[in-house]
């Protein structure tokens, strides 16, 4: 054991992606698992100014550091790691964009290979891409991964070896289960709480039955094949007194970067059944978790896959595809679909709509695998990767 094994460790996380899907919810529930059970070590947060707000309300062992420069200038590159030389012992990089100086030691978190296999696929770019990815890799102390499907995609792709990671899982943030709105209309009772719901569902004009997609908008979520199986389900309900004003919500980001899905909407039709509302505060997110007809995830490749979990904890049905991570976040609690096939994605989407038990059957099953997922577990590993990181585990 190292001798400094008695002294707190001085943990450095780069925090910049904190308001991101997806990593901004590994950064911001990482660091409140670590503000319940570490009370030792001392961490410092490095993020942006106009971001250090999502990081409000820790424990004294924690400080939060203001840096500007972002990471796809390549200057920071050298920039960044001179800003943290002498921070900490040890570092902690929560996604796999390592730049070329850092210093070490330091932890990698892989969250997907998507960059790799969907984003420029060939050419000189990519090849540095790829080269830069596996570099920051091979040069880390600890390798985190989110998901086997991870790992095996690490080592396929990039010849990482397994035993240079460590599988620990993701989870929903703890406030999914707790299945109430903001405590202004809690005081109220249950009326109060249906009361809540109905405005904020008003307030973005939602009053028709509706399926939900959360999470970013990038190609390999699939969104396109989303829209047009939702167009067949509208075309085979039309006459359902339920279900003939069906509405399709879509909450993410990076909307106009990603023509393709306005193209699907005008294809289909569904201009009028659509909806695009980009970011959302947590708690409307959450209502509209709760409210939706069914959650429908139809990604093409999902390093971990958080969405359909944080449906799950919220008590919702959820269709998702039988492809890469899913299938190993999801288990037995959801009805799977070939992400590629339209209309098996309708199929999945019809299946729970018209079958009242297996919506009830889901729901609970749903609740039941969202549990297994805990953040403080999660965190408690990371804490044994850091030790043994700097040196303490023998």
């Amino acid at each position: 054991m190292s001798e400094a094994a008695g002294r707190p460790l001085r943990i450095v996380m780069d925090a910049r992606h904190v308001r991101d899907f997806g990593v901004g919810t590994y950064i911001r529930n990482l660091t409140q698992a670590f503000a319940k059970i570490d009370t030792l070590n001392r961490y410092t947060l490095v993020t942006h100014k106009s971001d250090a707000h999502f990081l409000a309300g820790l424990p004294e062992n924690f400080r939060i550091l203001h840096y500007e420069g972002r990471d796809t200038d390549s200057q920071e590159h050298f920039r960044f790691p001179t800003f943290l030389r002498g921070l900490g012992d040890l570092y902690h990089i929560p996604l796999s964009m390592v730049p070329l100086l850092m210093p070490k030691p330091y932890i990698v978190t892989i969250h997907d290979m998507s960059r790799l296999m969907f984003e420029q696929t060939s050419g000189w770019r990519y090849n540095l891409r790829r080269i830069r990815f596996r570099r920051g890799l091979l040069r880390a102390r600890q390798i985190i991964a989110v998901s086997e499907a991870t790992m095996d995609d690490a080592e396929s792709l990039l010849g990482i070896p397994q035993e240079r990671m460590k599988l620990i899982y993701n989870a929903p943030d703890p406030r999914f289960f707790e299945h109430a709105p903001p405590s202004d209309a809690r005081a109220g009772g249950p009326d109060a709480v249906m009361h809540e719901r109905r405005r904020i569902l008003e307030r973005y004009q939602i009053t028709s039955p509706f399926l939900l997609y959360a999470g970013t908008i990038r190609p390999q979520k699939n969104i396109p094949r989303l829209v047009e199986a939702f167009a067949v389900v509208r075309g085979e309900l039309e006459s359902h007194p339920e279900y003939k004003d069906l509405r399709l919500v879509i909450i993410g980001d990076e909307l106009s970067r990603y023509p393709g899905v306005r193209r699907a909407v005008l294809q289909t039709r569904m201009e009028n059944a659509v909806r695009f509302l980009g970011f959302v505060p947590f708690d409307t997110l959450r209502v509209f978790y709760e409210t939706a007809e069914a959650f429908v995830f139809p990604s093409l490749y999902e390093g971990f896959g958080l969405p359909p979990l944080e449906a799950m904890a919220s008590g919702t049905p959820v269709v998702t595809s039988e492809v890469s991570s899913l299938p190993e976040v999801v288990g037995e609690a959801a009805v799977t679909v070939n992400p590629e096939n339209v209309f098996d994605i309708a199929r999945g989407i019809k299946e729970v709509l018209l079958d009242p038990e297996l919506r009830k059957r889901l729901s609970a099953a749903g609740l039941e695998q969202a549990k297994k997922f805990n953040w403080e577990r999660t965190a408690r590993q990371v804490l044994e990767v850091y030790e043994e990181a700097a040196g303490r585990v023998n």
